[in-house]
């Protein structure tokens, strides 16, 4: 493994993912009036709690080797570069997330937008479980994206449902 993180780090980031992704749910359920949408983006908001609570716990949980160093990184740089993966693949803060949502113009937007936040999540927790050395950390990592997963089937389901009625 070239970087060697440590599932502590990664729930770290994935922590700090959920928290950008209750954001987003919560700030678009406010724009359309579509209650379908409204409830989607409720549910995935709660879900999105939900998550931060169990990774908040599987956290807790991680055997004492999958919170080591796996290298000696004294500037700390292993953690810039993992926040600087994150960034790039999901919001980075409030205003990203309010910028993005700016732009919408109608629900299947805000969809497509919460589609691709969901798959950023999943390729990034994807990478992070491929370079987390400890073998139980890279099956905690594994539960992340599971939980992702089903956030994007849900999306992609009601996208697939509205998509046939906007013309």
């Amino acid at each position: 493994m070239i970087y060697g993180f440590n599932a502590n780090e990664v729930f770290q980031i994935a922590i700090d993912i959920e928290k950008n992704g209750k954001r987003f749910y919560e700030k678009a359920m406010d724009l359309f009036d579509n209650p379908d949408v409204k409830a989607l983006f409720a549910s995935l908001a709660q879900e999105e709690v939900e998550h931060l609570r169990t990774f908040t716990e599987l956290k807790a949980q991680l055997p004492k080797a999958a919170t080591e160093n796996t290298v000696w990184d004294p500037k700390h740089e292993m953690n810039q570069y993992l926040q600087m993966m994150a960034d790039m693949h999901v919001f980075r803060s409030d205003l990203d997330v309010e910028g993005k949502l700016s732009r919408v113009k109608n629900p299947e937007d805000v969809l497509r937008l919460g589609i691709q936040f969901e798959k950023d999540s999943i390729i990034f927790f994807l990478t992070m479980q491929d370079a987390t050395e400890d073998k139980k950390g890279r099956e905690f990592v594994g539960q992340l994206v599971c939980e992702e997963k089903d956030h994007l089937r849900k999306l992609s389901l009601e996208l697939r449902r509205l998509a046939p009625t906007r013309k």
